[in-house]
């Protein structure tokens, strides 16, 4: 009994050394299946990673192209300012040099031959109209003046006695104790005599003109800006050289000369207001109107000829000075005032450059006014365009352009 215990315990145990193997053999299978497993996600996983860092590179470079073309075309597209035009205004005021002249200026001449016996006013000298200026000696004119005088005084008793005559033979021929021969010889005969009083008469009256010349007078209010004469002078009558006794200007009023670019003659009408400054005058303003202009564009210098009148009572500005004229000019056409660095100076005429829908335009103009850093443009531009400033000389039309902010 204890032997078969024993073997029965020994079978067993060999029996279990038996079953053993088996379940140590299948082990590994399962052990096995779970690394590829997780060998294959590893693998898929990897590829995922590698398939985002893959497409992240390609789209990032793909921005960047994009990024640098758009960055390439906007560098490609020039910047510029702009500029609105102004509205230019209403009345303009030109600056123009002129010279002041006498309201009237003229040269004082003898009309009658002889010696200077006196003169009673010099240079500088204020003088009326009619006031004796200077006395000339002339014997010869005044034995004239008498010789006419004696000789009227026998024309006339020869009239009166060729009347009586005619009158006598009137009364005999009514009684028919003259023949009407003799009347008719005595009344032309008084005719005669008539005409010949009359020329006498004529002759008296010349001569004393010339007389009455002798006494050298004013002929208007103004004063003596020249003497050339002496006390003794010999004095031939007419206009010569060296015959000018006193020269006279009148200076109430002035008259100035200046000379208007054709650009502004369509505004310089009579009865626009100017005013003069002279550098002896600092700050004082003298003012004045247009009264008349030439009408007529001077060909040589395309400047028209105003004359603008000037009060001068006091005498404070003096003939031929130098003054600059100020002009006030209504505008008679409505202009734009630009900048002067929006010009474009092309062979085919004066531009500048607009923008209109985001493309540049090269617009000709027409210069009106120029007013040092703005110049008036009358013909070309709109109120609302965008002018280039500083335009490139590389500008052309329909280049697109960017406005700066």
């Amino acid at each position: 009994m204890e032997t078969n215990d024993n073997d029965m315990i020994v079978q067993q145990e060999t029996t279990t050394n038996r079953i053993a193997p088996p379940s140590s053999a299948r082990s590994p299978e399962p052990r096995s299946h779970g690394s590829l497993r997780g060998l294959m996600i590893l693998v898929l996983i990897g590829a995922v990673i590698l398939a985002f860092v893959i497409y992240t590179g390609i789209k990032s470079r793909a921005n960047a192209g994009t990024r640098l073309q758009q960055a390439t075309t906007s560098l490609s597209v020039p910047v510029v300012s702009v500029v609105r035009p102004k509205l230019s205004a209403g009345a303009q005021e030109v600056l123009i040099p002129g010279n002041i002249q006498a309201f009237t200026d003229t040269p004082i001449w003898a009309r009658s031959n002889g010696y200077l016996k006196a003169w009673y006013v010099d240079i500088g000298a204020r003088v009326h109209q009619g006031q004796l200026l200077a006395e000339i000696e002339s014997p010869e004119t005044d034995q004239q003046l008498q010789q006419a005088r004696e000789q009227l005084s026998v024309d006339e008793a020869n009239l009166k006695l060729a009347q009586i005559t005619a009158d006598r033979y009137n009364n005999l021929f009514k009684t028919d104790s003259v023949a009407k021969q003799d009347v008719d010889n005595a009344v032309q005969d008084a005719a005669a005599k008539t005409a010949t009083l009359r020329s006498a008469q004529a002759n008296v009256k010349r001569l004393e003109e010339l007389v009455s010349y002798e006494k050298v007078i004013a002929p208007f209010d103004g004063v003596i800006t020249a003497r050339n004469i002496d006390v003794g002078a010999l004095i031939n009558a007419g206009a010569g050289p060296g015959h000018e006794l006193f020269h006279m200007a009148s200076i109430s009023t002035l008259r100035v000369y200046v000379q208007v670019p054709e650009v502004y003659s369509r505004s310089a009408k009579p009865g626009v207001t100017a005013y003069l400054t002279l550098s002896e005058f600092p700050g004082r303003q003298f003012h004045g109107t247009i009264v008349r202009n030439a009408n007529a564009i001077d060909p040589a210098s395309r400047t028209l000829l105003v004359e603008v009148d000037v009060r001068n009572p006091t005498g404070e500005l003096l003939p031929g000075s130098y003054a600059s004229v100020h002009l006030k000019l209504p505008s008679k056409v409505e202009a734009l005032t630009v900048p002067v660095n929006t010009l474009l100076f092309r062979s085919e005429g004066l531009r500048v450059a607009a923008v209109r829908d985001g493309r540049a335009q090269l617009l000709p103009v027409v210069i009106g006014r120029d007013f040092g850093e703005d110049v008036e443009l009358v013909s070309g531009i709109n109120k609302g365009d965008l002018i280039v400033v500083n335009p490139s000389d590389s500008i052309v039309s329909g280049q697109q352009v960017q406005v700066a902010k």
